[in-house]
């Protein structure tokens, strides 16, 4: 942290996990000891959190955990492990080692493609993790700050070779990530079997500090007129700015995020402020400046109030903007115009400038596995045996399919079709509903999501259909508890977990990604959810306007209030 007193820094007693990442020798801790405590399948005290900053969360499967307990047997402790992929670019070779290390060697066999544009394992047991980051590490993949108090995976708008733009868009989500991670070498040393370097002087951190951020921290770079990354759910956003379709500089947006915390009016979902312009030579100095101001400001004292958009709140976004500049040494300039329209994948084939294609298939839930009648694991595997291009993992978990030569491209549909991954009867409304993992494998979970939601799409289908709107749909996503990961408070209709079965209803967010919703009902079951969208839909199917989505029918009809300011009136 920076040596000048800032009025700026929160007082108190720290939390206590400002005290283990500075007892934590960078991020090293005493990991290695508990590797090879086979008495135990979990980490000790503060390892269960050091090993978030090396891309693993511990969980333990819970539909099970109450037989297990009666069985005088600890919890089935395993490790989710996510990758860093910038921009969600992965090689065919690449895929292949993670797809059989899934097959082999997790519980749950399934790759799991994430809102954060990367895969997941689930289900990795102790003896194996080191034998997990060692094959990830052989194909150059590694899982280095994808979760903990740092920069996470640098989010970019899928399918950058369908202009020069998306290249060079891509070129510095890449430069943005390398950037801004950790310099400690405790991954390699622990997981790699890396040299470790003996010297007299402390570890630094130059950007991070060596007590890393407050709270974690998301950067995306995005391409209007597609929002696909959701800027508003992430701390930092650079709005790609193009003249003549030549990427020329960034709009730079501060401090969004959708984390709250059930009961406690103190956290609320937050837009991210517009900084303005900056050329592309500032990017990287913005970006750091961003960092440290957040890293140097954000309340060490309070987690549920440590993100980027509670510094913002707390400190006003005119004084966070002012020191950006002063430590960047640059000036914003006015916001260039740009405009959003869609945030969805665009389904089927695209041709790039390159002449090659793109084919975007859907994956309900981001998880690929094989199930009766669509074995999309084994196609997966399958294509990646063939083709000569790349995979690109999308912000809504879907799945591209880039690069392939004309002369390829019935020989990729072909296996696309064979096994379930082109299936012409998905609807509108499927391809835009999403939810996060939740249960059985997140601790955090309140309630279903990613299993709910199959059938809660084919029921909000069939009310769709019974008004008459069977080719429209809404932006519809669900999560498990109130942290955010499915992004449901950017929803057109947003379900947040409250308890087995019961949701916070929320409604009044747009198809663009640029509104909250705003809770309608709140603690409400499945069936009462369905209920109030049959009646909900019902009315929009006689009183919109033309082409009105759902979002802006209600609250044109002041059936729910916008959320104009999350800090004020996100709980009015």
């Amino acid at each position: 942290m920076s040596n000048e007193k800032s009025p700026f820094i929160v007082e108190g007693k720290l939390a206590d996990n400002e005290r283990l990442k500075r007892e934590s020798n960078n991020l090293r801790g005493t990991i290695e000891a508990d590797l090879k405590d086979d008495l135990t399948g979990g980490f000790t005290a503060d390892n269960f959190q050091l090993i978030r900053f090396h891309g693993m969360y511990q969980q333990d499967d819970r539909d099970i955990r109450a037989e297990r307990s009666k069985q005088k047997l600890e919890p089935l402790h395993n490790v989710m492990l996510r990758a860093r992929l910038p921009g969600g670019i992965i090689l065919p070779d690449q895929w292949l080692a993670i797809d059989k290390f899934a097959e082999e060697q997790t519980i749950y066999g399934s790759i799991r493609l994430t809102t954060r544009q990367t895969f997941q394992f689930h289900g990795v047991l102790k003896p194996k993790i080191k034998l997990m980051h060692q094959t990830l590490n052989k194909v150059g993949i590694d899982s280095i700050a994808t979760a903990g108090d740092v920069n996470r995976n640098v989010l970019c708008t899928s399918n950058p070779v369908e202009s020069e733009l998306h290249v060079e868009a891509y070129e510095w989500a890449k430069k943005i990530s390398e950037h801004l991670l950790p310099k400690t070498r405790a991954y390699a040393e622990i997981w790699l079997d890396g040299e470790k370097v003996e010297t007299t002087e402390k570890p630094v951190e130059p950007i991070l500090g060596d007590n890393y951020l407050p709270r974690k921290f998301k950067t995306t770079v995005v391409i209007p007129p597609q929002n696909d990354v959701d800027v508003h759910a992430n701390d930092l956003n650079f709005v790609a700015i193009a003249e003549a379709g030549k990427l020329i500089g960034f709009n730079v947006l501060v401090g969004g995020g959708l984390a709250m915390t059930h009961g406690d009016q103190s956290t609320f979902p937050r837009k991210a402020s517009d900084f303005g312009f900056i050329s592309l030579k500032d990017t990287l100095a913005v970006a750091e400046a961003v960092v440290t101001t957040q890293r140097d400001w954000g309340n060490r004292v309070n987690r549920k109030n440590a993100k980027t958009k509670y510094t913002l709140e707390r400190v006003g976004a005119d004084n966070f903007k002012a020191e950006v500049e002063k430590r960047a040494g640059v000036t914003f300039a006015e916001s260039r115009p740009y405009e959003f329209t869609e945030r969805g994948d665009r389904f089927g084939w695209v041709e790039g400038i390159d002449g090659k294609f793109h084919l975007t298939v859907f994956i309900e839930n981001g998880r690929i596995l094989d199930y009766p009648g669509k074995t999309l694991k084994t196609g997966c595997a399958e294509i990646a045996k063939i083709h000569k291009g790349d995979f690109r993992l999308t912000a809504n978990q879907n799945l591209i399919i880039a690069g392939v030569a004309p002369e390829n491209k019935a020989q990729i549909e072909a296996l696309a079709k064979e096994h379930g991954l082109i299936a012409p009867e998905i609807s509108n409304q499927r391809l835009d509903s999403m939810a996060c993992v939740a249960l059985p494998t997140c601790p955090l979970a309140m309630a279903e999501a990613e299993r709910y939601l199959p059938d809660a799409v084919t029921e909000l289908e069939g009310i769709l259909n019974k008004h008459g709107l069977a080719q429209d749909s809404i932006i519809f996503r669900v999560t498990g508890c109130p942290n955010g990961c499915g992004r449901a408070m950017l929803a057109e209709v947003g379900l947040v977990g409250k308890g087995p079965g019961k949701y916070n209803f929320h409604i009044g967010g747009n198809r663009e990604g640029t509104r909250i919703p705003k809770m309608y009902r709140e603690n409400i079951s499945e069936q009462e959810i369905m209920n109030e969208l049959d009646s909900l839909i019902g009315q929009w199917a006689k009183e919109r306007n033309e082409n009105e989505a759902f979002g802006d029918f209600v609250i044109r009809k002041d059936i729910i209030a916008p959320v104009v300011d999350s800090a004020r009136d996100f709980y009015d």
